[in-house]
């Protein structure tokens, strides 16, 4: 039974940073592509940023620049830095695992089949 934990969230400052992470297997971390979503109050979850087991990465328009995803198989967690938050950043983040062609990076949600439990993160002053 594969699990995803994501924890890292919090309160934070606009203009501020957070570092997430999402903790799975080594076996899952070495093979899959994994990504980070968000989903706030009324919206549609939306992508916020991807990496494949080879390193490649991708991230949503809105997080070039401000955001990097990470993998550390020491730790068994996959990581995304988010910096320069913005209070519209407000939502649920989620980490997930893609099951079918895992080597290859998606933005598309229907290409994760396994998700986490989702960490909070809130930008206020």
């Amino acid at each position: 039974q594969v699990q995803l934990v994501e924890s890292g969230g919090g309160l934070v400052q606009p203009g501020g940073s957070l570092k997430l992470s999402c903790g799975a297997s080594a076996t899952v971390l070495s093979i899959y592509t994994m990504g980070w979503y968000r989903q706030a109050p009324g919206q549609e979850r939306e992508f916020v940023a991807a990496i494949a087991s080879g390193g490649s990465t991708d991230y949503a328009d809105s997080w070039k620049g401000r955001a990097t995803i990470s993998r550390d198989k020491a730790k068994n967690v996959v990581e995304l830095q988010m910096n320069s938050l913005k209070p519209e950043d407000t939502a649920v983040y989620y980490c997930a695992v893609r099951p079918t062609n895992w080597a290859a990076l998606s933005r598309s949600m229907d290409d994760y089949g396994l998700w986490g439990q989702g960490t909070q993160v809130t930008v206020s002053s």
